[in-house]
């Protein structure tokens, strides 16, 4: 199991990383791949999801990041897409207190997270988060450095929404509340995904 990965950014897609660690380029799966900078030295905290017919790395900001998606793959009809899309809201707490105070009109705005789903989340999460959730308080968001086109920030964003599984009428509707030159990407996608949640 590989535990993190240190190296620099090699490249970024709406949907993966490319972390380069002493000559071996590594794809990671992340829940908001706009967060990273090319060019720039990181850690990322990784989980190995192995099945018959993949092998993938998804990787998170923090250990409580990941431990919060190991805890979703474990809830019966979530998956790590699914759970990807959960955290890209770039704060867990909002979800840990969600699942804590049964808030199911929260959890169904993720793409793919019907009542049922979200009643399963809240039955087999409830009260089982303590391990994680004091870090969650603590979270901070990052400040990232400015992209240098607008407009690349804005189709970075919407082909980041896409790939989390939101329908190209749901983002048409909030890309004119989310438009704004000083964003960048990450911004916008989290911007855009507090609109979408509303």
């Amino acid at each position: 199991m590989i535990e993190f990965v240190r190296g620099r950014i090699d490249y970024i897609s709406p949907e993966f990383i490319v972390i380069d660690h002493n000559g071996i380029g590594y794809k990671v799966y992340a829940p908001n791949p706009f967060v990273y900078s090319n060019g720039s030295e990181t850690t990322i905290y990784t989980y190995q999801h192995v099945r018959e017919d993949i092998l993938a790395l998804y990787g998170f900001r923090s250990r409580e990041e990941k431990a919060l998606f190991t805890k979703l793959l474990n809830v019966t009809g979530i998956g790590p897409k699914g759970a990807l899309a959960i955290l890209a809201t770039g704060d867990p707490s909002q979800v840990f207190s969600a699942i804590e105070a049964e808030d199911e009109s929260f959890l169904v705005k993720f793409p793919g997270v019907g009542k049922k789903t979200a009643r399963q989340i809240i039955l087999d999460l409830k009260g089982k988060l303590g391990d994680v959730a004091p870090e969650f308080s603590l979270f901070t968001q990052e400040v990232y450095a400015e992209k240098d086109a607008s407009s690349k920030a804005l189709s970075e964003a919407v082909e980041a929404l896409k790939v989390l599984g939101y329908a190209e009428r749901e983002i048409k509707k909030v890309l004119p509340l989310i438009k704004d030159e000083a964003l960048t990407t990450d911004q916008l996608v989290k911007k855009a995904l507090q609109k979408l949640l509303k």
